[in-house]
């Protein structure tokens, strides 16, 4: 079992640079296939990123692929976002997610979720 905390959200202006860090606490982290969801006021969530358990393999939505970047430290029990060249559209409340599983997985079907962290950019 982990417990995903997420941390780095903030205010930045259109075209600027934030990264998210997500803490796990719990044994056997790297068992476990991570991702990263948002979710927008009004809106549902959504799938933003994914990572392997190796960190080997990941996978990204469409409208965040070669803006963002998700890496692991599994050293450290820690997931991270890098958002770079950020716009207007990606306000949300940003998730980390933990799953226990084999493959990188885009759907929400993550066993554990952090808190979230809100992303607020500005035009």
């Amino acid at each position: 079992q982990v417990q995903p905390v997420e941390s780095g959200g903030g205010l930045v202006q259109a075209g600027g640079s934030l990264r998210l860090s997500c803490a796990t606490s719990g044994r056997a982290f790297s068992g476990y296939v991570m991702g990263w969801f948002r979710q927008a006021p009004g809106k549902e969530r959504e799938f933003v990123a994914t990572i392997s358990r190796s960190g080997l393999a990941t996978d990204y939505a469409a409208s965040v692929k070669d803006r963002f970047q998700i890496a692991r430290d599994n050293a450290k029990n820690m997931v991270y976002l890098q958002m770079n060249n950020l716009k207007p559209e990606d306000t949300a409340v940003y998730f980390c997610a933990a799953k226990y599983a084999t493959l990188i997985e885009r759907t929400a079907s993550y066993d554990y979720w952090g808190q979230g962290t809100q992303v607020t950019v500005s035009s």
